[in-house]
């Protein structure tokens, strides 16, 4: 059985590492668009939920990541809300300045995967999906823009890594004796 496409949304990772520190005034203009951006995401159609720090109006104070690295973590209702948001909106101006307050990435720095409606994923759950992407590629569980895949497909791939733990946690003697039945 699979899960109907509107009982999955899409989480998204995505860090940066600072070239500054965020009170560095090289910074001040990324910092003061970020309330004008995450008001935008907020209010942005397909817009289910992001990471805030506690008592505060972004995620910029949490760093699980490392010290000089934030993260951007958030839900959307699929991928094209998220695509919208990202590249045709305010965000993209955002975008297209992050080298001057970001250093290059040269491994992946964008993780997206899919979860069931409802599901806040947690900020370890998400770098695990980083993670992933970054050892063994694109997949289901973990994928980019570029390179992505739908609900529908990532509930057959753990329905396909269950089956297959499935077989492996019979016993060798039994799956022996079924072999020769």
């Amino acid at each position: 059985m699979t899960t109907p496409a509107h009982a999955a949304h899409l989480a998204q990772l995505n860090v940066a590492t600072l070239r500054y520190p965020l009170d560095d005034p090289r910074v001040a203009p990324f910092v003061e668009m970020l309330d004008p951006v995450n008001v935008a995401a907020d209010d942005a159609p397909g817009f289910v939920w992001r990471l805030v720090e506690d008592g505060a109006a972004d995620a910029t104070g949490l760093r699980p990541a490392g010290e000089n690295v934030i993260v951007n973590l958030s839900v959307w209702e699929n991928q094209e809300a998220l695509w919208d948001f990202a590249y045709r909106s305010g965000h993209l101006e955002v975008m297209r300045r992050r080298r001057e307050w970001f250093a290059r990435h040269v491994e992946a720095h964008l993780a997206l995967w899919w979860v069931p409606a409802g599901h806040l994923p947690t900020v370890g759950e998400a770098l695990e999906r980083l993670a992933d992407l970054r050892a063994h590629g694109p997949s289901p569980h973990a994928f980019t823009f570029a390179s992505s895949y739908t609900a529908a497909e990532a509930v057959e791939a753990v329905e396909a890594v269950k089956a297959a733990e499935g077989l492996r946690a019979v016993p060798p003697a039994r799956a022996a004796d079924s072999a020769t039945a």
